[in-house]
């Protein structure tokens, strides 16, 4: 359920971005949810094989280089997809910086999972120190 939440904040972090910023454009909610899977599987799947590519160049710019990798995903995503649209590099830059912290925002909204403590119900354990 908290997955099916996060990939909803993520769409509607897409849509504000697209309202922000004046060159990405997503036609719909519907293209939003699909941008956001797609996005969230290009940033599972290629970002770190990218990042550990560039390791050198992102020591050397000390991670700044994690921008311009993020753009670069952020506007092939717009690329491939119908229905979402990134202008140029810069703006992917500019789109997946402020997609992040939106949607960072988003997520601390959603509620994370309790984990119950409940105490021991044989009563507490102990050690046979002649099996060890």
């Amino acid at each position: 359920m908290r997955l099916l939440l996060i990939w909803i904040c993520n769409a509607l972090a897409l849509l504000a971005v697209a309202y922000l910023l004046p060159g990405i454009r997503v036609d719909g909610f519907t293209s939003a949810l699909i941008a956001a899977f797609v996005l969230g599987l290009i940033n599972t799947l290629l970002r770190p094989l990218l990042i550990l590519l560039t390791l050198p160049v992102t020591v050397l710019t000390l991670g700044l280089f994690i921008l311009v990798i993020n753009g670069l995903l952020f506007w092939f995503a717009g690329s491939v997809l119908r229905g979402f649209e990134v202008s140029g590099f810069w703006v992917g830059v500019m789109g997946a910086l402020l997609y992040s912290i939106i949607s960072y925002v988003l997520s601390l909204l959603i509620p994370k999972k309790r984990m119950s403590r409940q105490p021991p119900q044989d009563g507490p354990i102990t050690i046979d120190h002649d099996k060890l």
